[in-house]
């Protein structure tokens, strides 16, 4: 499971840095010592989220103690969508809280920086933690998952949905279109243009997939120009 997750950072990561080569060209010149930094961290934390992944595959397959299920029947088709809004609101809210208690100096400093190390962040920035920190992003999803009901299917959608939302945030430009990121709906969802903000001002913007809780909390401080 680790070197899944390793080889899924490196493919996505990877991907999205091509993209910017070509879409941005020049956008990460003289960041080569950052992104081996970034790298480093990733793969790190890569062996981090395998350890709790490995056990819920193990606890799944071997055991029958998770809540995954195969059958298209075992659960009614509307509750397909329903999972995944609630899998992407618990991580959301998870996330947003655990990310402003990393913002506390004490733990920013003995954790977090690490992460904001990266200016500007890169496509390679997603999963650059301190171990501390990814622990505490390692264990939603695998915890999720012996509580809330879900297709095997859906849940891959959630840990792609986590992975793009993860590396697009970070590679300094907006990957989606104006019309979407200005509009109502766009005002509700996180992107690059909101993150960028984070890694500019540091305290605000801590979501990451929704702007709910900065909204509620009144953290959030709208959109940098990436």
């Amino acid at each position: 499971m680790t070197a899944i997750v390793g080889v899924r950072y490196l493919l996505a990561s990877g991907g999205f840095a091509l993209a910017t080569r070509g879409v941005r060209p020049g956008l990460y010149a003289g960041l080569d010592r950052q992104i081996r930094s970034e790298i480093g961290w990733s793969l790190l934390s890569a062996a981090i989220y395998g350890v709790p992944a490995g056990i819920v595959a193990w606890a799944w397959q071997a055991l029958g103690w998770t809540r995954i299920y195969t059958g298209p029947h075992d659960w009614p088709l509307w509750y397909l969508p329903v999972s995944l809004l609630l899998y992407l609101f618990a991580h959301d809210t998870w996330f947003y809280w655990t990310h402003r208690w990393m913002h506390r100096p004490k733990w920013f400093r003995i954790a977090h920086a690490v992460h904001h190390a990266s200016k500007p962040p890169t496509a390679w920035a997603a999963m650059s933690f301190h171990p501390i920190e990814a622990i505490t992003g390692a264990v939603v999803i695998p915890a999720l998952v012996f509580l809330i009901p879900i297709h095997v299917g859906v849940l891959a959608l959630v840990l792609t949905i986590m992975t793009v939302m993860g590396v697009t945030n970070h590679m300094g430009w907006e990957m989606f279109p104006r019309a979407l990121v200005h509009s109502r709906l766009g005002g509700w969802l996180i992107t690059a243009s909101h993150h960028q903000r984070h890694h500019e001002h540091y305290q605000c913007n801590y979501g990451l997939y929704f702007r709910v809780w900065d909204r509620l909390c009144g953290t959030d401080r709208g959109l940098s120009s990436p």
